[in-house]
């Protein structure tokens, strides 16, 4: 069959799109192109990812026992469990020390050998057979010195950093859902529901937080858990707040009416209907919540009111670097961490807007 020429100016290009197989892209594509179109946000994504990843095999990374060791025919695997030391060589029954010279020594012995990680240095372990005075400077030991305690820097900012995110997810997760709970009461109720809890959380917002921290610090034993338990008391109200003003917005929408007309229950229409269409300024909003979260650990470790001293710490280097201003090696590197890790949540944080900003084609 002949087909009939194109009309005169039809322009190609329009055809193609017009007969095109191209199917249309479902709102969370179009939402990450809109993501990789901002190039700071997309590459700083995929470099807060590696971070994480190199973070989460610190261990193997960075230790001061051997990934594997062989003595006398016999193989070890100290990074997952460490012999005894009369397995080795040694005089007692105690975990292996693999600084120790006698150790050294006889795995300089021939038929004996270990692979030991990049970083031969934990986050706890100390430095006692170096000549330097701590904290001692860069040297291809310590790449980047020791602290005041002897222990390497590299490793505690690797363990650190570990620990700060970590704690960042935790308190982030933990504000988010209670946030989106009290948010979405406030925002859907309405009326008096929504004035009395209003009144209840401004209340609740004038208790000062740093006075409860110190005062449960001077009682309990400092840890990880009281401290997420203790802000994550108050670090959901600002959630709240955006939750409660996008429900207060949808839920005089048309489909929200048409839904209850239809009879469905408050359950079904905030979990099928309204959530999904309020989600977008919590979503932006969870890497600022995540540096929000790192910096509150790392002052709070400044003050001494953070992590036992046992847990590697940023805010713990931040505090030496403070105590030792001619031991460089110690603030410098951190303090480059933590403004990297902020520079990189900002520019996620705002990637994440322009992707769920629907006015951006």
């Amino acid at each position: 069959m002949a087909v009939d020429p194109l009309p005169a100016g039809v322009p190609h290009a329009v055809v193609h799109t017009t007969v095109g197989t191209a199917r249309p892209m479902s709102p969370n594509q179009r939402a990450w192109q809109r993501f990789k179109r901002n190039r700071f946000g997309y590459w700083s994504l995929w470099i807060f990812a590696a971070m994480l990843v190199v973070s989460a095999l610190a261990e193997v990374l960075s230790n001061d026992r051997p990934l594997v060791a062989s003595y006398r025919g016999e193989l070890y695997f100290p990074i997952f469990s460490n012999p005894p030391e009369v397995a080795l060589g040694g005089d007692f029954r105690t975990a292996t020390d693999w600084t120790d010279p006698l150790i050294v020594a006889h795995f300089a012995e021939p038929g004996n050998w270990m692979i030991r990680p990049p970083n031969p240095h934990s986050a706890t372990s100390v430095a006692y057979y170096q000549k330097e005075p701590n904290p001692a400077p860069p040297s291809a030991r310590n790449w980047l010195g020791t602290d005041a305690s002897g222990r390497d820097i590299v490793a505690r900012l690797l363990y650190g950093f570990r620990v700060s995110i970590l704690f960042a997810f935790a308190l982030t997760g933990i504000g988010v859902v209670l946030g989106l709970f009290a948010g979405a009461i406030q925002g859907y109720f309405a009326g008096r529901v929504d004035l009395t809890l209003q009144r209840l959380i401004e209340i609740w917002t004038s208790i000062p937080e740093l006075y409860l921290l110190i005062i449960f610090a001077s009682i309990f034993q400092p840890s990880i858990g009281l401290l997420l338990v203790l802000l994550s008391l108050f670090g959901w109200v600002g959630l709240a707040d955006y939750t409660r003003a996008e429900f207060l917005r949808n839920r005089s929408l048309e489909f929200v009416k048409a839904a209850r007309a239809l009879g469905l229950s408050n359950r079904q229409i905030i979990w099928r209907h309204v959530l999904p269409n309020s989600l977008t300024p919590m979503i932006t909003f969870l890497p600022f919540r995540m540096s929000a979260a790192v910096l509150s650990l790392v002052a709070l470790d400044f003050l001494g009111l953070g992590v036992p001293p046992s847990v590697p710490s940023l805010g713990d280097l931040v505090r030496q670097g403070k105590a030792n201003l001619d031991a460089w090696w110690i603030i410098f590197p951190t303090f480059a961490l933590l403004v990297v890790t902020m520079l990189l949540l900002t520019f996620i944080g705002d990637a994440l807007r322009d992707a769920f900003d629907t006015r951006k084609s």
